[in-house]
């Protein structure tokens, strides 16, 4: 129950609601051709996956701005590995696409089989947000 006394209602998460707490916090975002919202934080793309056999998972997924190269991977493992050894979210990790470049990642997932309230579905797309851009910021000290 929230501080204010009112009885929070779950709901089942919906890209709708997930667009709901966006648009009520002022954000921009888009959806995609397959429905998936995403948009832009201090230059990072954060994406609002719903995972899932019923869509029940909310996955707060941060691309952080920084490109490094192949070279760097060893670095980012390394970066990556203290990260999630020392904080709860987001779980970071290591992408290499085909041309060469690499990205830092970050994940908040949480399952939420049982419904979501809207000020608890606000508290975890913050969040996600909030974390996702603090990894991408520290992911991107580590370019020379």
């Amino acid at each position: 129950m929230p501080s204010d006394g009112e009885v929070q209602t779950l709901a089942p998460l919906t890209n709708e609601l997930i667009a709901q707490v966006l648009s009520a916090r002022g954000y921009n975002y888009g959806t995609d051709d397959d429905g998936d919202i995403g948009g832009m934080w201090d230059e990072n793309l954060i994406w609002f996956f719903r995972r899932g056999s019923q869509g029940e998972m909310l996955q707060v997924r941060t691309l952080s701005a920084t490109e490094f190269t192949v070279d760097d991977v060893p670095r980012l493992y390394a970066f990556c590995n203290e990260w999630n050894h020392d904080r709860l979210w987001p779980k970071a990790f290591v992408h290499v696409n085909d041309d060469g470049t690499a990205r830092v990642f970050g994940e908040v997932t949480t399952d939420l089989e049982r419904g979501v309230s809207h000020v608890q579905l606000d508290q975890l797309i913050g969040c996600g947000i909030s974390t996702g851009c603090q990894l991408a910021e520290a992911a991107a000290g580590l370019k020379p």
